[in-house]
């Protein structure tokens, strides 16, 4: 879509493609790998407790010794687009 390398200016670029000129040079970061783990764990847990919010994902984890709170497994939640029944 962006080609940097046109002749066309990047802003004209974006302006065209009704794009907002600060996500063209938006990088992603990478998630780091204890956040994956914990991901996979509330993954797995969500399947056994699928009624479970992010209160109650977060008793688990602490009692697994986990140390989260409950805003960060929202966020985690969020990203992984699960939510309690």
């Amino acid at each position: 879509m962006i080609d940097q390398t046109h002749e066309l200016p990047l802003v004209r670029q974006a302006e065209l493609l009704q794009l907002g000129r600060s996500s063209l040079y938006y990088e992603p970061r990478p998630v780091p790998a204890a956040e994956l783990a914990i991901m996979r764990r509330i993954d797995a847990l969500h399947l056994d407790h699928p009624f479970a919010g992010s209160r109650m994902l977060r008793d688990l984890l602490r009692g697994e010794g986990v140390v989260i709170g409950r805003e960060m497994v929202r966020t985690m939640m969020r990203r992984m687009r699960i939510e309690a029944l």
